[in-house]
């Protein structure tokens, strides 16, 4: 009798806890009655996962917080490779999370179980350094861009391109009737996402405000929705734009956990660097990239970085489909003038638009966690035949 497999799941973030499931999910479908434990959320639990330690107590944004967690993350640590060597499972599912999941990689690795990492670390920006470490600690790799199998040698570590899992998704939302969202009755509609952390809102919703403003002067009858990840940003966002000094638009809302909507209703858009300026390409929506820091991360930063554009569109199409506006270039003045265009039927808009729909082509026919499904299951397997060789 076929004995159920065991498979062990690791993730410390919201969005690694979301893919993480899309995968268990696709994987109930081979085995019904697949045992899976580890760390994650809600989504996970979800799936029947057995939650071990929850992301909320693994997610760590900035160097101060990494410092103050790492005591805790080291206990977590110790904890989950005690429990991997008394009972080891057929394979170990690392997504995303790189800092602590190449790490532990690296020991159940040595203790020859099999180890399948997916969304790659983006070593094509940084870190390039991380690619031998994992050449020796993986057995598979699976990743979400088609140009991330080239980086590495195919004789050293088999890559999988999986497709992205935002295909799937945003087919399923723009299927779906769009809900009705609080824009105030003028057009265009303009949205502006200042990002998820409380830096990032700090940074650049200073900018963006009297960036509306000018807009607005230019578009008198516009509207404005500020995307918020959270009830909490949508809070600290009202507090700012209630006590904001300067001009500021007349039609806006602030509106939280509607992110793609809110892109999918838009003309166009200004939007932090991250996820959502491939989310406004997935949804059609015209983009401005903005980001701000401080000097010295920002040098720092541009030091490290191997890539000539921060915007994942852009990087994916080589070469600048949406403006970025970084640092001292993100200036109100700079952005009104970037996004004007953006927001009515242009040759610019229109050029923009083919070119995001060309960078959404590629990134595969969909079914994304099934792909990533199928190759765990295959190290499953190749884990079962190795300890019946033992």
């Amino acid at each position: 009798m076929k004995r159920p497999r065991r498979l062990l799941v690791l993730t410390g973030e919201v969005s690694g806890d979301m893919h993480a499931a899309g995968v268990i999910r696709a994987l109930r479908a081979q085995y019904p009655d697949l045992a899976v434990s580890g760390t994650g959320g809600d989504a996970l639990r979800s799936e029947g996962v057995e939650v071990l330690y929850d992301v909320a107590e693994m997610a760590v944004v900035g160097g101060t917080e990494a410092a103050a967690k790492f005591f805790r993350l080291r206990r977590i640590f110790i904890d989950l490779l005690k429990r991997t060597r008394n009972a080891p499972p057929d394979a170990v599912l690392l997504v995303d999370y790189p800092g602590f999941n190449l790490r532990f990689a690296q020991r159940v690795h040595a203790m020859g179980i099999r180890t399948v990492f997916y969304i790659c670390p983006q070593v094509w920006a940084w870190r390039r350094s991380r690619i031998p470490s994992m050449t020796r600690c993986l057995d598979r790799l699976i990743t979400i861009f088609p140009f991330e199998p080239a980086l590495f040698d195919p004789d050293a570590l088999r890559v999988d391109f999986a497709g992205h899992p935002l295909i799937n998704e945003t087919r399923r939302l723009l299927n779906a009737p769009a809900p009705e969202l609080p824009w105030q009755d003028g057009v265009p509609r303009i949205a502006l996402l200042p990002g998820s952390r409380p830096q990032e809102i700090q940074s650049l919703m200073p900018v963006l405000w009297p960036a509306a403003a000018r807009i607005e002067a230019h578009y008198p009858g516009c509207s404005f929705i500020v995307a918020a990840a959270s009830e909490a940003d949508a809070a600290r966002l009202v507090q700012f734009i209630e006590r904001f000094p300067g001009a500021a638009p007349r039609r806006w809302q602030v509106v939280s956990g509607m992110t793609r909507q809110v892109l999918r209703q838009a003309d166009a858009a200004v939007v932090a660097s991250g996820t959502a300026t491939l989310e406004a390409a997935f949804m059609d929506c015209p983009t401005v990239i903005a980001y701000r820091t401080g000097r010295i991360t920002y040098a720092l930063g541009r030091r490290l970085m191997q890539v000539r554009h921060i915007g994942i569109v852009n990087i994916l199409a080589n070469r600048e489909v949406c403006p970025e506006l970084l640092q001292n270039d993100c200036r109100p003045d700079r952005i009104a003038s970037a996004l004007i265009p953006l927001a009515a039927d242009t040759l610019q808009q229109r050029q923009m638009r083919d070119a995001m729909r060309k960078v959404v082509a590629g990134l595969g026919e969909g079914d994304a966690y099934e792909n990533a499904a199928t190759i765990v299951a295959e190290e499953i397997e190749q884990g079962v035949a190795l300890k019946a060789s033992q």
